[in-house]
């Protein structure tokens, strides 16, 4: 970001100052899209060319007295998310052209509070990674060492707030997509619990997994998303009826609060991400939290269970990409033929592996032996996750067991890809939600690099965390620190 554009003040500011007429929502939108022209780390796959347009509505609302909780404020929404008259690509070439009709729920209510969509954000195809490495636009790059990965797959969602693009931003995470990247570029990453936000409008991935989440610098910011965002659907089924009651809390906060450390999460981590680790536990309980250890056992088989699950909920939502109704179509001498060649052309390399995985463990004489299996691992899972919770108000892990790697350091081996979602995946599995939480630094090639931990607490308790993440602001505890040049 070029130095002569000035930094977006946090969300909460922002409304404060529209409503006060203090700043207009024109002027807001303008200094958004220009910090988006001017980026060169490819956290954008497009604009929104209605934004201005939206800005001159939202400045009428609120001179017309509206009391409008999230005036003006610009962000920007994964390119998973879909927004009427914008294009909704998933990062893919099957859906370069896709024009979105409608607009999600979790975005509707964003524009209904005054917020504005400026652009769409880079992803891995299909949210299929961890280092937005996958995208058909090419790699978006970590503001903190252009020549690392942001994480994934909301990778270009999270560079949008640490760049300092916009204050907040949307992602997804079927396995850690919006906390991973938030713990790699140094900002809050929060996954709700299941059903907390609806999915309506969000491109499946694996449907009993996704679930919308924001990138914020703030608590209180948080605390604002969540409060709009969050509620009921009648369009989303699995939707559940849980009113917002979120806030920023204060270190009152965390004193009497039981934290337990899960053991399993220990072994692996580098130096930099022990350390972080560590000095949170200090802040717990220099603040007055007790804090203990727990054990998860079947965490060890997470990793295993996510992906047999995903992928073939994966193979069966990505079979609508056929190229007979919308997106690419490459025409073939007959309909299968067509069908192939669409597909082949259309999907990246990573988004076949996991279709073909997928569809594999699916098939005849397979499916109870992977998909059934692994079904029965997260209910074990999820009754761990329920008994520790017997004993503990939140649990507490690293983030990410490293900080960000470079590009093209995983990409020849998916293994080592996919055990970068050894922390975050078995949330997912349980429904639960987390938040991570910026925590420190690891100098790694004399190049600083942010690395997070992550705070997990019972389903529908989402906001026990947004009111820890304030209550450790206040004793000092996160490093939200900006990444030089930006």
């Amino acid at each position: 970001m070029s130095a002569s554009l000035s930094r977006p003040a946090s969300a909460a500011a922002t409304v404060r100052a529209v409503l006060a007429r203090d700043v207009t929502t024109d002027q807001l939108v303008r200094e958004a899209l220009e910090r988006a022209s001017a980026s060169d780390l490819n956290a954008l796959v497009s604009l929104n060319d209605h934004a201005l347009e939206q800005a001159a509505s939202v400045q009428k609302r609120v001179e017309a007295g509206e009391p409008l909780p999230l005036a003006g404020v610009p962000l920007v929404i994964k390119d998973n998310i879909n927004l009427a008259g914008t294009r909704t690509t998933c990062g893919s070439r099957i859906l370069e052209t896709y024009v979105s009709p409608y607009t999600a729920t979790a975005a509707q209510k964003l524009l209904d509070a005054g917020a504005v969509v400026i652009g769409k954000a880079n992803m891995d195809e299909f949210a299929m990674g961890s280092s937005t490495e996958s995208s058909a636009f090419g790699p978006t790059l970590n503001p903190w060492d252009r020549a690392r990965v942001p994480g994934g797959s909301s990778g270009g969602s999270a560079v949008a707030v640490a760049a300092n693009i916009t204050s907040v931003a949307l992602g997804s995470d079927t396995g850690g997509s919006v906390r991973q990247p938030a713990a790699l570029t140094g900002v809050y990453g929060l996954k709700p619990t299941y059903g907390r936000v609806s999915r309506y409008g969000l491109v499946a991935y694996a449907s009993s997994l996704d679930q919308i989440g924001p990138f914020a610098r703030t608590a209180e910011d948080l605390a604002l998303l969540m409060n709009v965002m969050a509620g009921p659907d009648p369009l989303d089924a699995t939707s559940l009826s849980a009113p917002p009651q979120f806030r920023a809390g204060t270190p009152d906060d965390l004193r009497g609060l039981r934290v337990g450390v899960i053991r399993e999460s220990l072994a692996g981590n580098t130096p930099g991400v022990e350390q972080a680790l560590q000095g949170t536990i200090v802040a717990l309980k220099d603040a007055g939290a007790t804090v203990g250890e727990v054990s998860i056992p079947e965490l060890k088989y997470a990793i295993a269970a996510y992906y047999l699950i995903a992928m073939p909920e994966a193979s069966s939502n990505l079979a609508r990409y056929d190229g007979m109704v919308y997106g690419q179509r490459v025409q073939g001498s007959d309909l299968l033929e067509s069908m192939t060649l669409t597909r082949e052309q259309g999907f990246g390399r990573e988004v076949q592996r996991r279709i073909m995985i997928g569809t594999y463990a699916l098939s005849s004489g397979y499916y109870d032996a992977y998909y059934s299996k692994a079904m029965k691992v997260r209910r074990l899972i999820a009754d761990e996750f329920g008994a520790a919770f017997g004993q503990y108000d939140v649990l507490l892990t690293p983030t990410s067991p490293f900080p960000a790697f470079r590009r093209g350091e995983k990409t020849s081996d998916p293994l080592a890809m996919y055990a970068a979602d050894v922390d975050t995946v078995a949330i997912n599995l349980a429904g639960l939600p987390a938040l991570s939480v910026p925590a420190g630094f690891e100098t790694v090639d004399g190049v600083r690099l942010p690395v997070g931990v992550q705070f997990i607490a019972p389903a529908l308790q989402d906001e026990r965390l947004v009111a820890l993440a304030g209550g450790l602001e206040g004793v000092g505890a996160v490093t939200m620190d900006v990444a030089p040049g930006f």
